[in-house]
């Protein structure tokens, strides 16, 4: 059993060896998002991915993340994506639209494709509480985010529509 090294932590990680893995980062918040792909980035080679198998991209925000990972997966280059971003909570509406948008669009993308998608979208009312959901030495959420993808790969394999694989 493999397992993530985090002290006191008993956890089987998923085995991911031969997978590709596209993470796919919102810019609009840069050092929420460098934090969650570091996390992202940590999780999938814990669990085996190849350096070479692991590829970033970065959107504007994550209202694209939706388009991006659509356009990854059924590409046929990656097993598995991991969305990552932070939506925070302003004076308008703004929040609610794209939080909500962003959610069913990366739910709506993986039903689709069949492929696994870690949701790794922070939705905070301050950028204090996105940071601290998001920093590796507290929150960690990239690193969740990818593990969900590939704990996902163990219980549906990477089967994608026909047509997409290359």
């Amino acid at each position: 059993m493999k397992t993530d090294g985090v002290a006191g932590a008993a956890a089987s990680l998923p085995n991911a060896v031969g997978k590709r893995v596209a993470i796919v980062a919102a810019r609009f918040y840069a050092q929420v998002a460098d934090w969650l792909v570091d996390g992202a980035a940590r999780a999938v080679h814990v669990c085996g991915v190849a350096e070479a198998d692991v590829e970033r991209f970065d959107v504007p925000g994550c209202f694209e993340l939706p388009l991006a990972c659509k356009q990854l997966l059924e590409s046929g280059h990656f097993d598995a994506c991991v969305a990552l971003g932070a939506v925070i909570r302003g004076e308008t509406a703004h929040f609610d639209l794209v939080a909500g948008e962003c959610a069913r669009g990366i739910m709506d993308v993986a039903l689709d494709t069949g492929l696994p998608i870690g949701f790794g979208v922070v939705t905070t009312d301050t950028l204090a509480q996105a940071e601290e959901r998001a920093d590796p030495r507290r929150g960690d959420k990239g690193y969740h985010a990818a593990l969900a993808a590939l704990a996902l790969l163990e219980v549906v394999p990477a089967t994608p529509r026909a047509g997409f694989r290359t």
